[in-house]
C-alpha cells in the first residue's frame, strides 16, 4: 500500500497481522481458528495505517504468523518439525527455534503445538522462497528508496503485544494488574524497541516516546521487547537508516478473547498516527541538521 509519491521517510511494516490462512494450513493444524487468531498481531495494519497519510508507504502481510514467521531469519527452522534432513545453512539453534518460534513456528500461545504431525521439508521451504523473500525484497526496496529521496529512512516495524505478557498496574487502558498486587510497576500500553539503540537515533525514540507521554499512555523501552529480526537486519543508524519496533498492548484496543475491536480503537489509531507525525518531523528535522552540518 503505497501513496502516489513519498511524502515522508517514514516505511510502515506490519509482518503479524495477517489474517489469510491457507486451506492447507488449516488441514494440517490441531488448534482451531480462534486459538490461531489470538497469537496475531490483530489490526495492527489498520491501526498504522494513518501514517500512509503522511506519505508513507506500508507493506503488510496476509498470511498468519503462525503460517510464516517474518520477524526472523529467512531459515531459523526446528529439525523436529519436518520429514527431511535441512540445509546446512539453516540456523537450527536459536533461541526463536528452541522455544518454538522459528521461522516455521511449532507453538502459539502458551507453547500450544501447532501441528499434528511433521510437515514435509519441501512445503516449508516453498513458504519461504514465495512469501518471505518477495516480502524482504519488497521492504528492502522501500526503505532503499526513502532514503534516496529523503537522505534517510525510518522503518516502523509494528506490532501488538498481549496484555500479560510484560509488567502491568492500571494503564489508560483502565484494564486491571495481572501482576502481583506488590507489584507497583505501572503498565506498559506500548514498548519502543530499538535494539538497545543499535537500531535507531535516540532523538528518534525520543520522539515517538514523548508523543505517547503527552496523549497519556504508559510507555517502556526495549524490555520485553527490544526488537526482532527485522529491526536488527534494516536499523543501522550510522548509515541514515533507522529502524524502530512498536508494540501496542492488545488489551488497549481489542477484546483478546474473541479477537474483535474495542470501543478504543479509532482512539487509539488516532494516536499512532500522531506518533507517525512527531517521527517524521523529527526526520525531518535531523536531515536538515546534517545538510547543514556538511554545508
Amino acid at each position: 500500500m503505497e501513496p502516489d509519491a513519498p511524502g515522508c521517510p517514514l516505511v510502515l511494516s506490519s509482518p503479524h497481522s495477517g489474517d489469510v490462512y491457507p486451506r492447507r494450513f488449516l488441514e494440517r493444524t490441531r488448534l482451531s481458528a480462534l486459538q490461531l487468531r489470538r497469537s496475531e498481531d490483530a489490526f495492527v495494519d489498520a491501526l498504522f495505517d494513518g501514517g500512509r497519510g503522511l506519505g508513507a508507504p506500508m507493506i503488510r502481510a496476509r498470511f498468519p504468523r503462525t503460517y510464516l514467521d517474518l520477524n526472523r531469519e529467512p531459515y531459523e527452522l526446528d529439525p523436529r518439525m519436518f520429514d527431511g534432513r535441512l540445509p546446512a545453512f539453516a540456523n537450527t539453534r536459536s533461541i526463536r527455534v528452541a522455544g518454538g518460534l522459528g521461522t516455521i513456528p511449532r507453538v502459539v500461545g502458551q507453547a500450544q503445538e501447532i501441528y499434528a504431525a511433521r510437515l514435509p521439508l519441501d512445503e516449508a521451504l516453498a513458504r519461504i522462497e514465495r512469501h518471505y523473500k518477495p516480502y524482504h525484497a519488497r521492504l528492502s526496496g522501500l526503505i532503499d528508496r526513502a532514503q534516496l529521496h529523503f537522505g534517510l529512512a525510518v522503518l516502523i516495524d509494528c506490532h501488538s503485544m498481549p496484555s500479560g505478557a510484560y509488567p502491568a498496574g492500571i494503564g489508560p487502558a483502565g484494564v486491571a494488574s495481572r501482576t502481583p498486587a506488590n507489584d507497583a510497576r505501572p503498565r506498559a500500553d506500548f514498548v519502543l524497541g530499538d535494539r538497545h539503540g543499535a537500531s535507531c537515533a535516540g532523538v528518534l525514540v525520543d520522539a515517538a516516546e514523548s508523543e505517547l507521554r503527552r496523549l497519556g499512555f504508559n510507555v517502556a523501552r526495549n524490555k520485553p521487547y527490544a526488537g526482532g529480526f527485522i529491526t536488527e537486519n534494516y536499523g543501522s543508524p550510522a548509515a541514515n537508516r533507522h529502524a524502530i519496533q512498536i508494540e501496542v498492548s492488545r488489551a488497549l484496543y481489542m477484546d483478546e478473547q474473541t479477537v474483535t475491536r474495542s470501543e478504543r480503537f479509532a482512539e487509539v489509531r488516532a494516536a499512532l498516527t500522531q506518533v507517525a507525525a512527531a517521527l517524521a518531523a523529527t526526520a525531518a528535522t535531523r536531515l536538515a541538521v546534517h545538510r547543514d552540518a556538511a554545508e
